[in-house]
């Protein structure tokens, strides 16, 4: 294994879980910005149903959030224990065998 090789592909999980990152960042917002809209849009609508919809906006407004955590481990796995490592090494110790 050479050190440009592991080099490249640490570069390439850093830029990976950047854009990564970014996209979870985007849709979150995006999520938020739709589901406060759309409650205000109800809410106008129909005043007497503000209690319910302000519920179900926080409800599904706490499940929109858990996105970005996921993501944020799932970034954080590819980082740290970056699971290419280890399948370089075995693919090269593969072909040093043969």
């Amino acid at each position: 294994m050479t050190e440009a090789t592991l080099a490249m592909i640490y570069s390439y999980t850093a830029v990976g879980v950047g854009v990564i990152l970014a996209a979870a960042g985007l849709g979150s917002a995006i999520g938020w910005g739709l589901i406060c809209a759309k409650t205000l849009e109800g809410i106008a609508r129909q005043p007497e149903m503000r209690p319910a919809l302000m519920t179900n906006m926080f409800i599904f407004a706490g499940l929109m959030e858990s996105f970005p955590f996921i993501i944020l481990a799932f970034a954080m796995w590819f980082l740290f224990a970056n699971p290419f490592v280890g399948a370089l090494q075995s693919a090269l110790a593969t072909v040093g065998a043969h």
